[in-house]
């Protein structure tokens, strides 16, 4: 059975009303619990983290925190637990990445947190957990190159930025062109598409992205697998079914199945107006990753 990283163990403090899905985290690992073998993240050190995100900005999270504007564009008020949560799903994708090398399919029930720059949080995201899992195999000697399948429905701009100048790392996010973030990063490969985007037209512009993207003959691969893609999400903008969703899902898993290499899953966004769709997306997702090996 294979191994997947869940924050569920983590309690983070909100407003009540607040828009953050708190709930899927834990309902996905519950609705999950007969196919994995779902254990605690585990939080990632602060050494590892400086492999990737500016000493800056680590020293100002440890010790002072964000500043009230600061925490106005991540979107979630600062505290002791966002930043305990934080560090633990960082460090669920960077076990998942492991396990990925080890078994061939690495899975974090969190994480694909991709708004996040090197030297400051945005868009819910205090730390790219994909950014620092390449970051930390580069320093145990790996001299593979990474492929980030960035498939939320935002564009996944902090990744974008870690990997503008790196050769060995190839980014493609398809995403609502008109959605957040405001400003667009040029990541390798961008595909911006109209609001209410549906199954047909999403998958007919999916199919080349993935073929230019898997023609970087990738040694590992990253799938930010958001579900905010789906119709009725508050924040996503598209209008996929689940049945589109699963579509998408199948094309990946099915280009990684051809290339023969490494997969890590992490769980991206999702804020369905319906809290079950959104669980059921997500653990879907999951399910397909683990039929497809």
């Amino acid at each position: 059975m294979y191994r997947a990283y869940s924050t569920s163990h983590c309690i983070l403090e909100l407003p009540e009303y607040h828009p953050f899905p708190k709930y899927k985290y834990s309902g996905v690992a519950e609705a999950l619990k007969q196919d994995l073998n779902i254990q605690p993240a585990p939080a990632i050190a602060w050494e590892t983290l400086a492999l990737a995100h500016t000493h800056e900005y680590l020293q100002k999270l440890r010790t002072e925190g964000l500043s009230r504007q600061e925490a106005h564009k991540v979107g979630l008020p600062w505290t002791q637990s966002l930043l305990t949560r934080a560090l633990h799903a960082a460090g669920g994708t960077l076990a998942a990445t492991q396990d990925a090398l080890q078994t061939g399919l690495g899975l974090n029930l969190a994480g694909g947190t991709h708004h996040a720059y090197p030297g400051r949080a945005e868009g819910y995201c205090l730390f790219n957990d994909v950014a620092i899992a390449i970051a930390q195999l580069r320093a145990q000697g790996w001299r593979g190159r990474a492929l980030v399948v960035d498939l939320d429905a935002h564009q996944g701009n902090g990744t974008a930025v870690f990997f503008r100048h790196d050769p060995h790392v190839f980014t493609l996010s398809i995403h609502a062109e008109r959605n957040y973030p405001l400003k667009k990063e040029q990541s390798d490969l961008d595909v911006g598409l109209s609001d209410a985007t549906g199954d047909a037209e999403y998958l007919e512009a999916l199919e080349p992205a993935l073929e230019k993207a898997f023609a970087f003959r990738p040694d590992l691969v990253f799938f930010n697998a958001g579900v905010d893609v789906l119709q009725n999400d508050r924040f996503g903008r598209l209008g996929l079914s689940l049945w589109g969703l699963a579509e998408r899902d199948r094309r990946v898993f099915a280009k990684v199945k051809q290339a023969h290499v490494p997969l890590v899953v992490v769980m991206g966004g999702g804020y369905n107006r319906d809290p079950h769709i959104t669980v059921t997306a997500h653990a879907q997702t999951y399910r397909l990753a683990l039929e497809a090996r």
